[in-house]
């Protein structure tokens, strides 16, 4: 589960429907080969692949992706042990991921009414 901390330290995503490798890799802060390793090894993330084997994310394989750095980097956790805690969290994960998206959305709503305050 994404904590708060983690949150604010990575970038807002944007209100795109897909997003491109190279985007994803900065909104998660980790590199491409690490996002093509991790859909080997975590079976839930599964990009668009359109034409020319080009990967397209959506918003829920961001926050899946989020999610699987903060078990790897901040908890500690293996790929294996990472793997078995999404695989039994599927039910808290659906959960995690609409309060994810709550949460976004409220900030994306707070800066455009800041924008529209001014």
């Amino acid at each position: 589960m994404l904590e708060a901390s983690n949150n604010n330290e990575l970038p807002v995503i944007p209100g795109k429907r897909y997003f491109t490798i190279g985007e994803v890799a900065e909104l998660c802060d980790v590199k491409p080969h690490v996002l093509r390793y991790w859909e080997q090894e975590f079976p839930q993330l599964k990009p668009v692949k359109r034409r020319g084997n080009r990967r397209y994310y959506q918003r829920h394989d961001v926050l899946l992706i989020r999610q699987i750095r903060s078990l790897l980097y901040d908890e500690g956790f293996t790929i294996g042990g990472a793997r078995q805690r999404l695989e039994g969290d599927e039910a808290k994960d659906d959960v995690s991921q609409s309060q994810q998206i709550i949460k976004q959305t409220l900030i994306e709503l707070e800066e455009l009414l800041q924008i529209l305050k001014r």
